[in-house]
C-alpha cells in the first residue's frame, strides 16, 4: 500500500465528517502526543479489531497523534486508557479499508477518518456485534469515536460530527463472578505456602546462595512473596490492576496500614488494608523485593528481570492463582475486586464507603454490587427459611 499525501477532498455521503482542511492542528507543538500513540497505540495490537498493523494515511496518522495528545496533555488520561483509545481508532480504519467503502482506495485515500458518515460507524458496530464482541467493548468504542470527533470538530478538522447520532449499546449490568469466602480464604492461603526447599531441577549448578538455596530457588521464593502480597492487597482494597501495578514504596503507610493510590483521570484516594495484607506486604520488602532488584526503582512490585512489574505480569499470575482453586471459572484481577466488594457490602459496609474505597466516580456503578449481595440473601434464604 502506498501512502497518499494529497488533502482530502469532499466526504464521499452527505453527513459526513467533511475534512476543513486545518490539517496542521492536529499535530501539537512538543509531539509529545505522537510519541505517546506511536509508544500506546501500536503496541497494543491485542486491543484492536485483528492482528493486522493499521493502515492509516499520513493525515489520518497525524490525527491520531494530535488526539492522543489531547489525551495526554488536557484529559490527563491514563495510558491504558489511551492505549485503547488509539487501539480503537485504528480498528476503525482496518474495518472500513477491509470492506472496501466507497470513496476510501486501498486504505490510502488521503483522510478515512474524515470521509466516514455515521452509517459507516454503524457498519462497523454492527460488524463488531456480529463477531461476538460484548455489550461493553462496543460502548466503549461508541464512546471512543464519539470523543474523538468531538475533539476533530473543535480543532476544525471536520466540519460535521457523524458520531452524533450513533447510539450506544447499553452496558450489561452483570458483574463478574465473586469468589465466596471460602473460595477468597483458600486462594490467599495457598499464596502462603512457603516454596519448597531443594534444588531447582533446572539448575543443579547454581552457586548457593544464602541459607543454602541455590540463586534460583531464592527467587522463585521472592516472587512467590510477591504474589503473595499481591493477592492479599487486591482482595483487602479492591485496587484495580492498574493501580496495583503503579504502586510506589512511598504509598504505603505502613503504620496507618493505608495506600496513597492513583486512579483514573490521575485521582488519587486513600485506601485502608488489613493485618493479613500488612504482613505480606512487609514479608515481600523485608525477604523478597531485593532478591529481583536489578537497579534503582521506586516501584513497589518488582518483575523477575527487577524493572517495575506490568499489568500483563499480575493479570498472568492472578488467572493461573484462580485456576488453581479448581472450583471456580473466575479468571483476571477484576474477580478480586468484585469479591472485595462484594464481601464488604455482605458485611454491612455502606455503598458511600464502598464507593470511596473502589474509586468509583459515580455511585451507579458501585450499586451493581447490592444486586449481587442481594442474590446471595435471596438464596440463602430460600435454602434456609422453612416457607421460602
Amino acid at each position: 500500500m502506498t501512502t497518499d499525501h494529497r488533502d482530502a477532498g469532499p466526504a464521499a455521503h452527505t453527513g459526513s465528517a467533511t475534512p476543513s482542511g486545518a490539517p496542521g492542528k492536529a499535530c501539537g507543538a512538543d509531539g509529545a502526543g505522537r510519541d505517546a500513540a506511536r509508544r500506546h497505540g501500536s503496541a497494543a495490537g491485542g486491543a484492536g479489531d485483528g492482528a493486522e498493523p493499521p493502515r492509516l494515511s499520513t493525515r489520518d496518522r497525524s490525527w491520531v497523534e494530535g488526539f492522543a495528545e489531547h489525551l495526554v496533555h488536557e484529559r490527563n488520561r491514563s495510558a491504558e486508557t489511551l492505549r485503547a483509545y488509539v487501539a480503537d481508532l485504528e480498528g476503525l480504519v482496518r474495518d472500513v479499508v477491509a470492506h472496501e467503502r466507497p470513496g476510501i482506495v486501498d486504505g490510502a485515500g488521503p483522510d478515512v477518518l474524515g470521509a466516514l458518515d455515521l452509517k459507516d460507524l454503524r457498519g462497523w458496530l454492527g460488524r463488531l456485534s456480529a463477531a461476538g464482541r460484548s455489550r461493553s467493548t462496543l460502548a466503549r468504542k461508541t464512546a471512543t469515536v464519539r470523543v474523538f470527533y468531538a475533539w476533530a470538530v473543535r480543532e476544525g478538522l471536520v466540519e460535521v460530527d457523524p458520531s452524533l447520532r450513533l447510539s450506544s449499546p447499553r452496558r450489561s449490568g452483570s458483574l463478574p463472578d465473586a469468589l465466596s469466602a471460602e473460595q477468597a480464604a483458600r486462594l490467599l492461603d495457598r499464596a502462603q505456602e512457603p516454596v519448597a526447599p531443594g534444588r531447582h531441577p533446572e539448575s543443579p549448578t547454581e552457586d548457593p546462595a544464602p541459607g543454602g538455596r541455590t540463586r534460583e530457588e531464592v527467587r522463585r521464593r521472592a516472587v512467590a512473596l510477591r504474589d503473595a502480597a499481591i493477592l492479599e492487597l487486591l482482595y483487602a482494597t479492591g485496587l484495580r490492576v492498574s493501580e496495583l501495578a503503579g504502586l510506589d514504596r512511598a504509598d504505603v503507610d505502613h503504620e496507618r496500614r493505608t495506600l496513597r493510590v492513583t486512579g483514573k483521570g490521575g485521582k488519587q484516594r486513600t485506601v485502608p488494608f488489613g493485618l493479613p495484607a500488612a504482613t505480606a506486604v512487609e514479608r515481600w520488602l523485608d525477604q523478597g523485593r531485593r532478591h529481583l532488584l536489578a537497579g534503582p526503582t521506586d516501584a513497589l512490585f518488582l518483575g523477575v528481570r527487577g524493572g517495575r512489574l506490568g499489568v500483563r505480569q499480575v493479570r498472568e499470575m492472578v488467572n493461573a492463582a484462580l485456576a488453581g482453586l479448581g472450583d471456580t471459572s473466575a479468571s483476571g484481577p477484576h474477580v478480586l475486586r468484585h469479591t472485595a466488594a462484594t464481601h464488604l457490602l455482605d458485611g454491612g459496609a455502606d455503598l458511600r464507603s464502598v464507593q470511596e474505597l473502589l474509586g468509583h466516580s459515580s455511585l451507579q456503578t458501585t450499586q451493581l454490587y447490592t444486586h449481587v449481595s442481594i442474590e446471595r440473601l435471596r438464596e440463602g434464604y430460600r435454602r434456609a427459611h422453612p416457607r421460602a
